[in-house]
């Protein structure tokens, strides 16, 4: 079998990889906490799931629209109006297999090669690999745990040439949590507005997750609307990870192009997902108050205790449900006769010798840190930061 050479320089997922080990261990009888996974350990909503049976039982099962059928992308127009006081029509919304097929959709319309992508570090994992798949270059703006692993306009400045062509990041953050006030988005809005070939991609999936109070959606500041595109979806705020349903709001031009691309790679998404999504979106998202309230609290107690945790460095995460401790101390550190030479290599450690799962932060490019997602149970999350505890003891 002679493979392409597109896919033989494609990483595996690093969240994905470590689930898959965790697993592994899992079905050896080993009693492993997986921290490495983002997913929400909430069951969809009943509304939602009634939703989707009156769907099937009503035969809505064929083939559906390529940007999504209208009634899901009109409460999508609703939601961004209630929510974020947007104004978008139908026209502007493309629906697609998951906010990760919406990215794919996006980068793939509008990047060529040897094209420039700003990506703040620590980003998403699949960004920067649908990023080369395109042929694109990503170019890495590194942060830290002092910084809240926030850019500023001085900082992204000094990273813009006259090949840039996108500038892509996470608000609220995966993997470190964090999330820009509004400030912090009308100074980069400010420096990025003198750019105006500059396609600005915001990824909002963990909106209804956010602990921070003066947290707004980039699309709110005009100066950039029309260089900037929205990504969101349901997985996440609404637990609806395995119905696979994202969505872009962007320029109508954008949205055909990402369309077309789309219709000859999936074509329109799931039937009975769209009309479940609907529901979600026409939904005041005060229904999941409960969820959020949960994972703030889990938030806190993962925070305290990590934080007590020697040479360990940590900051609080204001959204999302990761917490991306800097771990650069234990690097190079000894487990036996065996050196930790990076952080992918001391998960691998953690999780065959003291059973918890975490993913390694130069998959997100920050290589000192780890991610630990604490979308567990209060129980799980002591045990595995006890065992986390113990594991960077052990070595020297």
């Amino acid at each position: 079998m002679q493979l392409s050479d597109r896919v033989l320089s494609m990483q595996e997922s690093a969240t994905l990889k470590m689930a898959r080990l965790s697993n592994e261990l899992k079905a050896k009888g080993v009693d492993v906490i997986n921290m490495s996974l983002g997913e929400p350990d909430f069951d969809t909503p009943q509304f939602i799931k009634d939703a989707a049976k009156v769907a099937i039982d009503e035969n809505f099962t064929r083939y559906t629209p390529v940007p999504g059928v209208l009634d899901l992308r009109e409460s999508i127009c609703t939601k961004l109006k209630r929510d974020n006081d947007l104004d978008f029509t139908p026209d502007n919304i493309v629906v697609s297999t998951g906010a990760k097929q919406t990215i794919a959709n996006i980068i793939l319309a509008t990047i060529n090669p040897g094209d420039e992508v700003l990506l703040p570090a620590p980003y998403w994992v699949s960004y920067k690999e649908i990023i080369q798949f395109a042929g694109g270059v990503v170019v890495e703006i590194p942060t830290s745990v002092e910084t809240d692993f926030k850019v500023t306009p001085e900082i992204v400045r000094k990273y813009i040439t006259d090949k840039t062509k996108m500038f892509l990041f996470s608000n609220p953050c995966n993997p470190s949590g964090t999330v820009y006030k509004s400030s912090e988005l009308e100074g980069l809005a400010t420096l990025l507005k003198d750019h105006r070939d500059i396609l600005i991609v915001s990824d909002e999936i963990y909106e209804l997750i956010c602990f921070e109070k003066d947290y707004i959606s980039f699309g709110k500041l005009d100066q950039v609307k029309d260089q900037l595109v929205i990504v969101n979806g349901v997985s996440k705020g609404f637990a609806m990870t395995g119905w696979r349903i994202g969505y872009l709001a962007g320029p109508v031009e954008l949205a055909k192009a990402t369309s077309k691309i789309q219709s000859q790679f999936t074509s329109g998404a799931n039937s009975i997902a769209q009309k479940a999504a609907k529901a979600a979106q026409l939904e005041d998202p005060t229904i999941i108050k409960e969820m959020q309230e949960t994972f703030f609290k889990r938030r806190d107690l993962i925070y305290s205790l990590l934080s007590e945790i020697p040479n360990l460095k940590v900051n609080k995460p204001e959204g999302a449900f990761y917490i991306f401790p800097d771990v650069g101390h234990f690097i190079g550190k000894k487990a036996g006769d065996k050196t930790i030479k990076d952080s992918a290599a001391l998960c691998e450690y953690l999780l065959e010798n003291f059973h918890i799962g975490m993913t390694p932060g130069q998959a997100f490019g920050s290589p000192n840190n780890i991610r630990l997602s604490y979308a567990n149970d209060d129980e799980s999350i002591k045990k595995a930061v006890e065992r986390l505890r113990k594991g960077l003891e052990s070595l020297n």
